[in-house]
């Protein structure tokens, strides 16, 4: 296993004494580089890249910017692995224009960082529509029925993307997010796919009803990504755990040493990236050290 830290830090994109002035310098003249390379000099030399940069730093996936990683991940030894956007896309709506214009949304990030060479494309499968779709009080069988119809638009979207790309379908890593467990393992036995498990996200209930334990067991046959975290535990308190997922370890209900020993027992070498600040960061670590888990 190699451990990482996620790119969107976002108390380091625009510092809080900066003026308005230095705010719009910083979006215009955005050095990734300098981003990058703060990560690293904490130790982090895994990064997993974030999709929705540009959504908010237009120069983040200008030729400029990757050239200026490429050059940081040989000089430094970095590896990349990306999170491709979810901010503002839907790839599974039923409404097409927005399907394709969310699939081409993603299309561009993995064109532009086609040079970084990266191992793992994480993707949300499913969007904000799905999830409120998912949290709506709606007769059991119109739920069902929607939510079918929800997994259809991203199996079409993961398929376009699959084709325009010519990515082998394992390295594009499926997440598990608001949306049931069963139709993402669905989507990624049909398309052969890898799988992201979150487990802040799988903990706090957002993927089902679902013991973690059994949720990691079925996962870990397409296992290519961990994001790490911690929050309470949803078959405890019977609660959502909206906003209380992306928790340091050892702040919530995770088992974080019997999901490492799990990870070591199947021979796991895959990344593991911790989806917090870098402070978060940073103490999640020494708790991995304090109960013997090689960081």
């Amino acid at each position: 296993m190699r451990f990482g830290i996620m790119e969107m830090q976002m108390d380091r994109l625009i510092p809080d004494n900066a003026t308005g002035e230095d705010a719009i310098d910083q979006i215009l003249n955005f050095n990734r580089g300098s981003l990058v390379d703060n990560l690293a000099d904490c130790g982090f030399l895994l990064i997993e890249l974030g999709g929705d940069l540009g959504l908010f730093f237009p120069t983040a996936y200008e030729p400029k910017n990757i050239q200026r990683l490429k050059e940081l991940k040989e000089k430094r030894s970095l590896a990349y692995t990306v999170h491709l956007p979810l901010w503002s896309v839907e790839p599974s709506t039923p409404l097409e224009p927005v399907r394709l214009g969310s699939v081409d949304a993603i299309l561009d990030v993995i064109d532009a960082v086609e040079p970084l060479d990266p191992e793992v494309y994480v993707l949300h499968a499913t969007g904000a529509l799905a999830a409120e779709f998912y949290r709506m009080k709606l007769p059991p069988t119109a739920k069902a029925l929607a939510l079918k119809q929800f997994q259809g638009g991203a199996i079409n979207s993961i398929q376009t993307i699959l084709e325009e790309t010519g990515l082998p379908s394992r390295k594009l890593a499926v997440e598990t997010i608001e949306f049931p467990l069963e139709l993402t393992l669905e989507m990624a036995d049909l398309l052969d796919l890898s799988l992201c498990l979150d487990t802040g996200h799988v903990l706090a209930g957002f993927s089902g009803p679902i013991n973690f334990d059994d949720a990691l067991d079925l996962c870990m046959p397409r296992l290519a990504e961990v994001h790490l975290h911690d929050a309470p535990d949803y078959m405890r308190t019977g609660q959502l755990g909206y906003g209380k997922d992306h928790q340091p370890l050892g702040s919530g209900d995770l088992n974080t040493k019997r999901l490492f020993n799990h990870l070591q027992k199947r021979h796991f070498a895959g990344p593991v990236i911790f989806e917090l600040s870098i402070e978060g960061a940073k103490k999640s670590r020494a708790y991995l050290k304090e109960i013997g888990v090689s960081v």
